[in-house]
């Protein structure tokens, strides 16, 4: 067997394998009637369970986008279970850990994705682009809460430089990051059975870093034009 056919087999075999657990973790939810919510509150309980509690919920973030599971309710749990400080913490690194599994896959099967005669050139510009300013990209991407593992997925996908990737993820989720831990940490009483009392000072500073994330993306993405439309104007 050829080397290019080995790798080929084992890419195939690879994304088998993935596919197994995306559809083996849907037909368990569905067989046993959980859905996601049910699924975030038995995880709360197993993060209250004494010391194992954070490693947990690192694992089980770090293992989540290959289930496709939500990241933003896992962030407002840790804000319920662990309070604001421990909370973002443990967050920060779990979703530090899923955004590299995110970005690895990408990369692995979208291998030769780029040099591929489908690829557009739309697209092939568009990669480039965000290959030279990979830092900046990613940075403003997660300003403004594109969801988490699309922007995984496509710099993996995109090839983009993983230094700047890792960095602009960690600079770039800690605002919103913050105001979903937060958010979580806010609430007093029940996660998911009904209307639970909400500290509204946590609330406040939520909504307010929410708010913030945005307006700084805005900036950035208003300095990123302004050498582009001078440079236009001298040709």
């Amino acid at each position: 067997m050829r080397s290019g056919d080995r790798v080929g087999f084992s890419r195939l075999a690879a994304l088998l394998v993935w596919v197994g657990l995306l559809f083996g973790y849907q037909w368990y939810a569905w067989r046993q009637d959980v859905g996601v919510l049910e699924t975030v509150q038995h995880l709360i309980d197993a993060m209250s369970s004494g010391l194992a509690g954070p490693l947990i919920y690192i694992v089980f973030y770090a293992l989540r986008p290959l289930i496709l599971f939500p990241a933003s309710l896992l962030t407002v749990a840790a804000g319920f279970v662990f309070g604001p400080v421990l909370g973002l913490f443990f967050t920060v690194l779990g979703s530090n850990i899923s955004a590299s599994v995110a970005y690895l896959a990408g990369r692995y099967f979208g291998r030769g994705f780029q040099d591929s005669n489908r690829t557009s050139n739309s697209l092939r510009g568009y990669a480039e682009r965000l290959q030279k300013n990979s830092f900046e990209s990613v940075l403003i991407l997660r300003l403004i809460f594109v969801p988490f593992d699309a922007v995984n997925y496509a710099a993996g996908l995109l090839h983009v430089r993983y230094r700047p990737f890792v960095l602009a993820t960690v600079l770039g989720s800690l605002p919103g990051t913050t105001s979903f831990v937060l958010f979580g940490a806010s609430i007093q009483g029940s996660f998911t059975n009904g209307t639970p009392d909400l500290n509204l000072w946590i609330l406040l500073a939520s909504a307010l870093i929410a708010a913030g994330s945005l307006s700084l993306s805005h900036h950035l993405k208003r300095l990123d034009r302004a050498p582009r439309s001078a440079l236009r104007d001298r040709a």
